[in-house]
């Protein structure tokens, strides 16, 4: 049985493991007290899967974005969506999605979006069979070393 749960400080290491999957162009340095600190905001949402032996299989940060548009309904950004690569294919990320979802349905969002690496393609796809409109929005990215240029 794999359970969903909001992540905490001791789960640093393993999160770590799988955004090393995830990236090899950054260094990647979860701390145990960052991830404590995101635990406490009550807009951001650092979920991992784990089995019943306690290995973290996949993670997923959700943040949750005050909007004006539409009342009081926030709009949420979904971040670092992995999943170890020897589990991939067998309905963990289907199911963290869908947790996801529920999550947002809960606290009222209008809309989920997300980024993927442009170089993706098996991850298009994912997000496509779930639901996500790959031509609705166009995104852009600057990154720190360009800040200023």
């Amino acid at each position: 049985m794999r359970t969903f749960r909001k992540a905490n400080a001791a789960d640093a290491e393993a999160i770590t493991t799988l955004y090393r999957e995830l990236t090899t162009q950054s260094p990647v340095d979860v701390l145990p007290e960052r991830i404590s600190d995101v635990s406490n905001n009550p807009n951001t949402y650092l979920t991992v899967c784990e089995d019943n032996d306690g290995e973290i299989l996949a993670t997923a940060l959700l943040t949750l974005c005050d909007d004006v548009m539409f009342k009081q309904q926030p709009f949420a950004l979904l971040e670092n969506v992995v999943v170890n690569k020897d589990y991939q294919r067998e309905g963990i990320g289907k199911s963290l999605m869908e947790h996801i979802e529920e999550f947002c349905l809960q606290h009222n969002c209008s809309k989920i979006m997300l980024l993927s690496n442009s170089d993706n393609r098996a991850a298009h796809d994912f997000y496509t069979a779930m639901g996500y409109d790959p031509d609705a929005k166009l995104g852009f990215i600057k990154y720190r070393r360009n800040f200023g240029s």
